[in-house]
Formats: C-alpha cells, structure tokens, sequence
C-alpha cells in the first residue's frame, strides 16, 4: 500500500475560496462544505426565527425579550468554524453584537436544521464541538421527518430532554415559555 500524503489542515483561506451557493466549515481541522439549504429546510428555519423572535426584543418592547438571535452566524470556537442555522445568546453575555464575521464566543443555544446533506456532520461533529465549547441547548429539526429534538448540555454531555413529531405544539427549554407549533415549521 503506497504511502498517502500528509493531510492538509484546512485554514480560513479555504473557506473564503468557496462559491456563495456552499456553507464551508472547519471541524477537526478538516475543511467541510455543503450546498445552501433546500427550499424546505429554508422555509422552516424562517418560520422558527418568526417564531422565536419575541426573545429578541430590545427593552421596552412586548415579548420576553433577554435574547440576541442571529442567522448562520460563523463561530470561531476551539480552533474550528461552525456555521449553526440558528444561534442565540443570552443578552447579558452578547450586549452588543460584534462587528466581525467570526464570534469568538459560544452561543448559549444552537438550532440545526436538518437535510440530507448536513444531517451527519451536525448529529456528529457538530454536537460534539458543541459540547466542548460550552453550549447549553442545542435543537435539531429535521423538516423532511417533521420532528424536533431538545438537548440540554449536562455534565459535559448532551442529555435529550425530548424528541417531538408532527404537528404538535410544545414548550422547549431554554423557550419553554413559549407555546411554538410545530405543525407551523412543517407548513407548505
């Protein structure tokens, strides 16, 4: 067996490279690049910050409010660069939103919408590196199976506080104190 040559660890020059139709990520040093998200996996993601939105109302404004939710935002965490579909942090931990592309702080939740591109690399890695880091919720929805899995980090571990199908409605850590239906990110 001849000998492989020596792997190249990726940089973030290697993601600037990628064409804007491809999400590129580095975990364990290893350059990781998926296509934009489906239409379904879109629609969802849009519905689910629509949703989520009264937390990130500023002071004064109706809604509950202590949250600063972004979109694909890109962390820079340990080394790696992750781009979650959705990432939230608690207010006083982000008071101000950053001026450059890359945080260097993890969120305190995380939310990866699921498709078949994406599903092993955020159910494997992803979560790990997640864990690592220090973030406390993390969701994954897969619109194509209409489900919904709660995660909560304990003990340096993920423990899963629950899995929900179809069209109901449900209360999820750390907005458990909204009512989301699920049956509205699964919406045509």
């Amino acid at each position: 067996m001849a000998d492989e040559p020596p792997r190249r660890e990726a940089a973030y020059a290697d993601l600037k490279a990628l064409p804007p139709h491809q999400v590129g990520e580095i975990i364990g040093g290893e350059l990781y690049v998926s296509p934009r998200p489906r239409p379904i996996q879109s629609r969802a993601t849009v519905r689910l910050i629509r949703a989520l939105s009264p937390f990130d109302r500023d002071a004064g404004e109706e809604g509950p409010g202590g949250w600063v939710l972004l979109v694909e935002p890109e962390l820079h965490l340990g080394g790696e660069v992750l781009v979650p579909d959705l990432a939230a942090w608690h207010r006083e931990r982000m008071p101000e939103i950053p001026e450059q592309v890359g945080i260097e702080f993890a969120p305190d939740w995380v939310c990866e919408v699921l498709s078949p591109s994406t599903v092993t690399i955020d159910k494997g890695r992803k979560m790990g590196s997640y864990a690592r880091e220090g973030v406390k919720n993390l969701w994954l929805v897969d619109p194509a199976i209409r489900t919904l899995e709660v995660f909560r980090l304990e003990n340096s571990r993920w423990s899963v506080l629950g899995t929900h199908e179809g069209e109901v409605t449900v209360n999820a850590e750390p907005f458990e104190v909204l009512a989301l239906d699920l049956g509205r990110l699964w919406g045509r």
